[in-house]
Order: structure tokens, then C-alpha cells, then sequence
């Protein structure tokens, strides 16, 4: 077989070209008027109608980068801690108090609401001034992160 003797399986299908007299006539199949009657017409797409009605440059759209501290009151650390214990993220995640976040062992901040009267080792956690005050009246030592 030569070059010049290849032929198609198929005949090739013409397209049909509208709105140029022939088989279609008056409006050529494209309806009456408008914008999709005209040539070369295109349609605004959706996606620009939505970014449109979004609001340019007004206050801040992002959410802050470091994660917040959580907080645990003195009162829990009263109810599940007996007195000398070591009171740091793994074991407040050990005792049921704070979960994992993203499986990491979260920030956590000690806040002084409640009574508390058990002699403690605080340390790794960032701690509140009245936590810390009530901490070492109990006769708890006071160890923060930075």
C-alpha cells in the first residue's frame, strides 16, 4: 500500500453551517432575537456573577495560623488528680480532660475557677495568674511554657 492510495473508513460529516441561506431559513434555528440569536454570541459565565458579588478587600479573610490554647479549670484537675501527681499535656490526655487535636497534644492553658487544695506538679502548660497563685498556696509547684 502507497501513500496515495490510503482512504478513510467513514466519509468525512460535513457541518452544518447556519444562517447561510439553503435548508435553513429566516432565523436558521436559532429562535427569535436576543443575545443567543446574534453571532458570536457567548454567554457570561457563573462563576463570574459569584465572584462579582463577593466583597473586594474588605477586613481580614483568613483564619489565624497558630491554634488557641485550651483551656482546662482548676476544678477538673482537683476531681482527677491526687496530691504529688505530675500535671502536664500527656497526662491531662491520659486522665480523659483534653483529646488530641488533629492528633497532636494541643496547647493548654490552666485557668483558676474553682477551689483547689491538692499539692501538684504543674508543668508544659501555659497557666493563668490566679491558677497559679491558688497552685502554690495548695503547696504545688508552677513550671510554664513559654
Amino acid at each position: 500500500m502507497q501513500l496515495h492510495q490510503l482512504q478513510r473508513n467513514k466519509k468525512a460529516k460535513k457541518s452544518i453551517r447556519v444562517g447561510r441561506g439553503g435548508k435553513r431559513g429566516k432565523t436558521s434555528g436559532r429562535g427569535t432575537k436576543g443575545q443567543k440569536a446574534r453571532a458570536g454570541h457567548r454567554i457570561r459565565p457563573e462563576i463570574r456573577d459569584a465572584i462579582k458579588k463577593l466583597p473586594k478587600q474588605r477586613g481580614y479573610r483568613f483564619n489565624p495560623i497558630g491554634e488557641k490554647a485550651k483551656p482546662v479549670n482548676l476544678a477538673f484537675i482537683e476531681i482527677k488528680f491526687s496530691n504529688g501527681e505530675q500535671v502536664n499535656p500527656k497526662t491531662l490526655i491520659k486522665k480523659g480532660i483534653v483529646n488530641r487535636y488533629k492528633g497532636r497534644i494541643p496547647k493548654i492553658k490552666i485557668l483558676g475557677s474553682g477551689d483547689f487544695s491538692k499539692k501538684v506538679n504543674v508543668s508544659g502548660c501555659m497557666i493563668s495568674k490566679s491558677a497559679k497563685e491558688k497552685i502554690e498556696k495548695a503547696g504545688g509547684t508552677v513550671k510554664t511554657k513559654n
